[in-house]
């Protein structure tokens, strides 16, 4: 009987020794496939590559966290492999998990559209998703200096974002894809221009652009909807989500030219694009996974950058409305005079 129990022991102990060591093959497998999918990350040039190093480092502090601050409006990583079947499979299980809102959200917050989400080998995902972004704005949401600033539209390079105050309180933001590094978008003041609903590009004819509105009227710059990829990829212009090209569109007011259209006689919206994109270094919103803040811009940074700005903007707002209350006046007048007036006989 003693015989008996000893055999029973040393199997069990065997039993447990070889499922250690195949949990442990399992865990080396899994971090293989953690270091291979941060090791693939590729972009459509040298200058769009992250730091591969700190990528796979932030992911793997990131999953580590316990699920009390993974619920307390930190981020998440959802990593996908390199291998395309894979992938399409984990895309299945994000599609499953998220909601279509949920989803559009995510994507929005990692620069990328629908089309372009096959490009993402890791995807920031908020652990209590806010499906208005506005939860997660990196723009201040009250800007004192901009209260008396009725419509005011900022697009920052650094962060490859843009923000719309409404008299100094934020009432939208979302993401862009500026100008590439050879072809980089202006910087500075500048006023919205005029604006078409499908134009067609200078650059090739075969780019159509939803909601064009011009911003440099002489570089034919402007806001548009086009491709989001996740880096600044355009040709000088600000690219932008479909729902939020539309939304600008209707939001934003365009210049008022003097008869024959050769000159301006009122400024638009004020609109500013500022900073530089850190060319080669890991995307600003890959940060987040870090710190939550790390994209955050202070009201105070904010400020200092449109202070000197201030007197031009209310000049040019104080002129628009006083050009397009004379207009509304002719009109009215034109409005009540009779369309056939009589001239009484001699």
């Amino acid at each position: 009987m003693k015989n008996i129990s000893v055999k029973k022991s040393f199997l069990f102990t065997l039993c447990i020794a070889l499922m250690l060591v195949s949990c442990k093959k399992e865990l080396e497998k899994i971090n293989d496939k953690i270091n291979d999918t941060a090791t693939s990350v590729t972009e459509n040039s040298d200058e769009e590559k992250d730091s591969v190093i700190a990528e796979r480092d932030s992911v793997v502090q990131k999953e580590s966290l316990p699920p009390a601050m993974q619920e307390d409006g930190f981020y998440n990583a959802f990593i996908f492999p390199k291998d395309k079947k894979m992938k399409d499979s984990l895309f299945s299980v994000f599609n499953k998990k998220y909601s279509e809102k949920e989803r559009y959200a995510i994507l929005a917050l990692n620069r990328l559209d629908s089309k372009n989400k096959w490009n993402a080998d890791t995807l920031v995902v908020p652990a209590k998703i806010d499906t208005t972004l506005m939860e997660y704005s990196p723009f201040p949401m009250q800007i004192d200096v901009l209260s008396p600033v009725k419509k005011f539209v900022v697009f920052s390079y650094p962060i490859q974002a843009y923000g719309v105050y409404s008299n100094g309180t934020l009432v939208k933001w979302g993401p862009t894809s500026m100008g590439k590094k050879t072809a980089k978008t202006r910087t500075g003041l500048t006023f919205a221009n005029w604006k078409k609903q499908l134009a067609i590009s200078t650059v090739s004819s075969e780019w159509k652009l939803p909601y064009n509105f011009n911003i440099f009227n002489l570089d034919g710059i402007g806001w548009h909807q086009y491709d989001l990829p996740g880096y600044p990829a355009s040709h000088s212009c600000l690219r932008l989500l479909m729902n939020d090209a539309k939304w600008l569109y209707g939001y934003a007011e365009t210049w008022v030219l003097n008869p024959g259209g050769a000159t301006t006689k009122a400024k638009g919206t004020p609109v500013m694009v500022y900073g530089d994109y850190k060319w080669g270094g890991r995307k600003p919103w890959r940060k987040l996974l870090d710190d939550p803040n790390a994209n955050s811009i202070s009201a105070e940074e904010m400020s200092k950058m449109i202070e000197p700005n201030i007197e031009k903007i209310l000049k040019e707002q104080d002129n628009r409305e006083r050009v397009v209350d004379s207009i509304r006046a002719a009109k009215a007048v034109l409005q009540q005079m009779p369309e056939n007036p009589r001239t009484e006989a001699p």
